[in-house]
This record gives C-alpha cells, sequence and structure tokens, in this order.
C-alpha cells in the first residue's frame, strides 16, 4: 500500500515538474533581478477578481474560469492603446487619400489589412502574456550585443519617423482650429507640451490613462461620423467596395500605402508591454489562457472601432473628391480647405470637425509613441531610470528633428508632401525587424511553453509578415526608382541595401538557435531542481 503511495507521488510530482517544463514561469526575485527594467511595478498592475471568489478559489490552476463581463471590462484597455496606432496622422492620410483617387474600390483592403493587423498584434499580446517579458525584454535577452543595438536603433528610428507624421499632425489640426494664428513650429511645441501633461495621469493609475484614450478615440469616431453623415457617401457603392475585391493599376500607389500601413513596428512592441498591465499568475496554465482569450476579446473590438472610424474617412473623401482634379493634391495639409469649399459651413463647419478629429488623432498617437519608447528603450537597454526622465528623453528625441522638419518643411504643402514619403519609406524599412523576432518567439515551446502558436497558424503569420514585407519592398523600391540619382547616391542605396538583406537573412537564419538559448538561460534562472 505505502509502495502503491509512493509511486503515484511519484508519477504525480513528475507530471506537475512537467506542467511547469512547458509553462513559462518567471523567475523568483532575486537582488539581482529587482534592479532590472520592467514594464510595470507589481503595484501598478491592475488586480483581476473573479465575479465569485469564494466559488473559484479552489478551481485548478489549468482550467479556465467561465466567461464573466466584469473580468472582460478590467481586461480591456491595452487593446484600445494599440489599436491607436491604426489612427495616427499617417494613416488618415492613407484613407483620405485612397478615397479620393481609388474611391471605394480598396474598402475590401483595407478590411483585410485590418485582420492581417489584428493577427500580429495577437501575437504580440500573447508573447506579453505567456513569457510575462515584453519583446524587447526578450530581443535583449536573446539576441548578442551587436545585434540587440541595430534592433534597438532600428525600433528608435521607426519610432522617431511616426513621431514626426504624428505631432507634425497635431499641429496642423492646432493651425486649423487657431484659424492660422498658430504657426506649425508653435503646434509642434504645444503638441510635446500637452503629451508630458497626459503622461502625468500615469501616476494615477494605469485605468486613468486609459481613460483619456478612450475620450480620444471616442472623439475620432464622432468627428469622422458626423463627416460621414454630412457627406452621405453611397451605401451600396460601400457594401460592394468592402465585399467585392478590385484592384486597377491606377491605384496600386494607394494599395501598398494602406497594406503597408497596418504594421507599425513600435506597436508590435508597445502591444506585447501593455499585456503585462494586468495581473496575472503565469504559473497557471488557465489564468494565462483566459488573460490570453480576454485580450482577444478586447483587441478584436477596438481593431473593429478602429476600421470603422478609417472606413468613415476613406468614404467621406470617396463621395466628395474621388475622379475629380483636386485627388491627387489632397493631404492632411488642405484636405479640410478641400472639404469646406466641398460642403461648405453650416451650424458646425466639416473644417472644424475635420480638426477636432485629426486633433484627436495626433494627441493620442503622440502619446502611445512616447509610452512605446519608453518600453523600448528600458527593454534593449536595460537602463532603470525614472519614468519621468525616460519620457523626457523618449520625447526629446521626436521633439528635436520634428522642430527641424517643421521649420525647414513649412515652406509649402508640397514640401509636406515629400516629407510624409520619406517619413512612410523609413517606417517601412524598420518592419522586419519588429516582425522576424516576433515571429521567430511565439512560435517556440521553448520560450512560449503551451501557448506557443501551432503550425497552421506559424505558417498562415509567417504568410502574413512576408507579404506584408513584400509590399513595403515594393514600396520602397517604387521610391528608390523615382529619387535615387547620382551615381554616389545611387552606390550608398545599394550599399545600405545590401547590409539591410543581409540583416534580415541573419536574424531569419539566427532563429532555430535563439530559442535554445534562451531555454537554457530561463531554466538557469526559474528552476533550482536539477530534474528540470
Amino acid at each position: 500500500m505505502d509502495s502503491s503511495e509512493t509511486r503515484e507521488e511519484e508519477s504525480g510530482s513528475k507530471d506537475s515538474n512537467e506542467t511547469n517544463r512547458l509553462l513559462p514561469i518567471p523567475s523568483p526575485p532575486s537582488s539581482t533581478e529587482d534592479d532590472e527594467e520592467v514594464a510595470f511595478d507589481s503595484r501598478e498592475k491592475i488586480l483581476i477578481v473573479d465575479a465569485d471568489s469564494a466559488s473559484t478559489l479552489n478551481v485548478d490552476g489549468d482550467q479556465v474560469p467561465p466567461f464573466s463581463w466584469k473580468k472582460l471590462w478590467l481586461f480591456t484597455g491595452p487593446g484600445f492603446l494599440m489599436s491607436i496606432a491604426f489612427l495616427d496622422p499617417g494613416n488618415l492620410e492613407g484613407d483620405l487619400q485612397s478615397g479620393a483617387v481609388a474611391g471605394y474600390s480598396l474598402l475590401w483592403l483595407l478590411m483585410w489589412a485590418t485582420l492581417m493587423g489584428l493577427l500580429i498584434q495577437l501575437l504580440s499580446a500573447r508573447v506579453g502574456v505567456a513569457t510575462g517579458r515584453h519583446l524587447a525584454e526578450l530581443c535583449r535577452e536573446e539576441y548578442p550585443n551587436w545585434a540587440r543595438f541595430v534592433l534597438w536603433f532600428m525600433a528608435e528610428v521607426a519610432l522617431i519617423g511616426a513621431d514626426i507624421q504624428e505631432v507634425i499632425g497635431s499641429a496642423i489640426a492646432i493651425q486649423i482650429l487657431s484659424h492660422g494664428v498658430l504657426p506649425l513650429w508653435a503646434g509642434v511645441i504645444i503638441t510635446a507640451l500637452d503629451c508630458f501633461i497626459f503622461l502625468f495621469l500615469e501616476n494615477y493609475g494605469v485605468r486613468k490613462l486609459e481613460a483619456v484614450f478612450a475620450v480620444l478615440i471616442a472623439t475620432m469616431a464622432l468627428s469622422f461620423a458626423w463627416m460621414f453623415g454630412d457627406t452621405q457617401p453611397s451605401g451600396k457603392e460601400l457594401l460592394v467596395g468592402v465585399l467585392v475585391p478590385r484592384l486597377s493599376s491606377k491605384t496600386i500607389r494607394q494599395a501598398v500605402g494602406v497594406v503597408g500601413c497596418v504594421i507599425m513596428p513600435h506597436n508590435v512592441f508597445l502591444h506585447s508591454a501593455l499585456v503585462q498591465s494586468r495581473n496575472i499568475d503565469p504559473k497557471k496554465k488557465g489564468r494565462v489562457q483566459e488573460a490570453l482569450n480576454y485580450y482577444s476579446i478586447e483587441s478584436s473590438v477596438a481593431l473593429l472601432v478602429s476600421f470603422m472610424i478609417n472606413l468613415f474617412l476613406t468614404t467621406v473623401f470617396a463621395k466628395g473628391f474621388y475622379g475629380t482634379k483636386q485627388a491627387n493634391s489632397i493631404g492632411l495639409v488642405n484636405a479640410g480647405q478641400y472639404l469646406q469649399e466641398k460642403y461648405g459651413g453650416g451650424y458646425l463647419p466639416i473644417l472644424y470637425i475635420w480638426g477636432i478629429g485629426l486633433l484627436a488623432a495626433g494627441q493620442s498617437s503622440t502619446i502611445t509613441g512616447t509610452y512605446a519608447g519608453q518600453f523600448i528603450m528600458g527593454g534593449f537597454l536595460n537602463l532603470p531610470m525614472k519614468k519621468w526622465l525616460r519620457a523626457l528623453i523618449t520625447r526629446s528625441c521626436a521633439i528635436v528633428p520634428t522642430m527641424i522638419v517643421a521649420l525647414i518643411f513649412n515652406t509649402s504643402e508640397a514640401s509636406l508632401d515629400i516629407l510624409n514619403e520619406w517619413l512612410n519609406v523609413l517606417q517601412s524599412i524598420q518592419i522586419p525587424f519588429a516582425l522576424i523576432p516576433l515571429l521567430t518567439l511565439v512560435s517556440k515551446e521553448q520560450v512560449m511553453g503551451v501557448f506557443r502558436i501551432g503550425p497552421v497558424l506559424e505558417r498562415l503569420a509567417w504568410t502574413v509578415a512576408a507579404l506584408v514585407m513584400v509590399i513595403n519592398g515594393y514600396l520602397l523600391l517604387d521610391f528608390f526608382v523615382s529619387e535615387v540619382k547620382g551615381l554616389l547616391f545611387g552606390f550608398l542605396v545599394f550599399t545600405g541595401t545590401a547590409a539591410y538583406v543581409a540583416f534580415i537573412i541573419y536574424l531569419i537564419t539566427r532563429g532555430s538557435d535563439l530559442s535554445s538559448n534562451c531555454f537554457s538561460l530561463e531554466m538557469s534562472k526559474r528552476y533550482s531542481n536539477p530534474e528540470l
């Protein structure tokens, strides 16, 4: 009898050890780890309480608790912050140009591009929840120093490029709403200061900051829905545009822009950190799966809202400017004036409705950009410092070049359009350096444990990533063919392209080795049992 019980205990211990091996359990606190940079301190995290804590107190850790609307509400927030990258001024400019040049014909592509973006963001959230680390931290642990610093530099460059677009978008909105009294450079300064005011709310808790973003998203939704109601686009053409794929040689550039805007490199890093704002016990498989389920729901709802906002804007400009002589010259700077000339004033002039929506988009995206910058710097470099100091550094990295850009390119609308093209190219270049590490990590059992993605989802994710990278490659090729002139400039571009491709190949081929290195590192940190 005693030997039978001993065998059962040994079997149970073995099963427990096997479960622990497959779960990516964070290491216990130690004196060295206390100094490591983390996305959120334990006191900052939101406690997830069961609807009926008494009945679920003794639930098996591998069992997923039943669905609860209260819990869904507690998990709601990170997905909406992530969705703001789909609504930044760069995306809005892509929307209005797509509508003006292609009419309703690319709405189906907007829908599918949003779904592709959702897939990538769900994988980013999966990495953050299952490992307890965000993407920048994992890259720091896995890659050699030289590769880590290259990845960090690329992420910072992408963030600065996005931030310039966002800050200038806000500055244009301030110029519109001030009736031209405030110049572009003044709007840049106001936007920078506003960002610090909003970030100050973080001291009062994550939920307060999330509430501010909810108000800004609601402002965008109401503004562009109002414009949609004022202009009354064709419902039939809208439905056909969403359901029937159409593409022509005249709209290929706009199509590339629609797909290219769905993946923002800094947003991939951001979402993997934001999901750690909830207090989840990573030792319990059921709790981790529960968190993934709720984050999937709220992220899907958030991107549905962003899709509707982008749809409103695209159809407004499709109704007003498709087939007109202004179609090829519309941008963020003159869009409000064109709308005003087309649809007039009324009780609330459409020019100011556009300005309010653009301001909300610019302000929200600059705040999330600063937020992402903190996680990227802290994760890659592991430099413990006060949040206000890191915010000051990351904000200054963007504001200084933005001020220079605002002064140089404030001469004409054409110069700002040229700037926007260069910034789009700059961000397109960085996309592989976020996607390849993400997909490498999320498909490895040694990193993700039982939460690694399956082979079907892995192939789908790599297909989506390859499609996005090829489309952005087309954008780069088209841009450089038209812009590269002169032997010296051509040689520099060729050399840079060769180094760029070589680094991408390195990231792909290095992927199979990284997981084993990460596994041995994690095991040495997390477990003291030699049998593991």
